[in-house]
């Protein structure tokens, strides 16, 4: 059974590591720099001025234009809770690293503290 199964898939797996590297999204993809702000509101990108000629065809006909990061960048603004932090972010709170050398020595060591029972669930 396993020597059949890898008989079938073994070809499959073969095609699609040799075509994984094909398709490959522009070099000059948008950043973040489409989301825009006005009188405090945020402003998604238009994507039809992110959208890009597709290089498929499909029996001859072109296929629809791609426009690369636009649901990407039009739920990032849709997250954005205070649009002058676009311009001028706050500053980064100070990096404690004892306190995740001390977390990562705990899970080392499986001396996890567990989750309170009154606030979390358990996801089986």
């Amino acid at each position: 059974m396993t020597t059949r199964f890898r008989m079938l898939f073994a070809p499959l797996g073969l095609l699609v590591t040799l075509l994984g590297g094909c398709f490959q999204p522009p070099f000059d993809m948008p950043d973040a720099s489409v989301i825009r702000h006005d009188d405090g509101q945020v402003v998604p990108p238009d994507c039809r001025q992110l959208a890009v000629p597709s290089g498929l065809t499909d029996g001859g006909l072109r296929q629809p234009s791609v426009a690369w990061g636009c649901a990407t960048y039009t739920n990032l603004a849709a997250q954005i809770a205070h649009p002058r932090d676009l311009e001028q972010p706050g500053p980064m709170g100070p990096a404690d690293a004892a306190v995740a050398a001390d977390a990562m020595r705990r899970y080392e060591q499986d001396k996890v503290t567990p989750l309170d029972k009154q606030s979390s669930r358990n996801a089986k």
